[in-house]
């Protein structure tokens, strides 16, 4: 009898990717094209490019500091709470007043803490010009404006 095992006859050779640091190639499949096309750059997406706000300070020359306020859920109680949010905002006319509504734009860089310009917004709740009467678009006086 042989003291040999039967094991020692075969050789393995464990030669892996995984062993060796270099990485696996994707299988090629007949599904995917052999030259795929470049990818396209798609811009990222910027949330948040205009806020609405009120003046809260003018003291600096074409300069406005805006505080923008948000709803956000409160992280324990789920209830929706204000936030508020102070933004300094470029006015290159000084026409704003502390209490006006106003939009800020994004744009580029004025300086170390501008990066939006101020935008005036009409009221909300004015009245509506009326128009003149619905009598003058037919052209016909109504009976009830004529004098007898």
């Amino acid at each position: 009898m042989s003291l040999t095992s039967p094991l020692s006859q075969f050789t393995i050779s464990i030669s892996t990717p995984f062993l060796h640091g270099t990485r696996l190639s994707k299988p090629s499949s007949s599904i995917t094209s052999p030259n795929p096309s470049p990818l396209t750059f798609l811009p990222p997406i910027r949330a948040m490019r205009s806020m609405q706000g009120q003046v809260v300070c003018t003291t600096n020359d074409k300069t406005v500091s805006v505080e923008v306020t948000r709803l956000a859920p409160h992280p324990k109680y789920k209830r929706r709470v204000r936030k508020k949010k102070k933004y300094q905002a470029h006015d290159p006319l000084n026409q704003f007043q502390v209490g006006d509504y106003v939009q800020l734009e994004k744009s580029a860089p004025i300086s170390k803490t501008k990066t939006f310009i101020a935008v005036p917004v009409p009221p909300r709740n004015q009245p509506k010009v009326k128009e003149e009467e619905n009598n003058q678009e037919l052209g016909l006086p109504l009976e009830s404006m004529q004098q007898s």
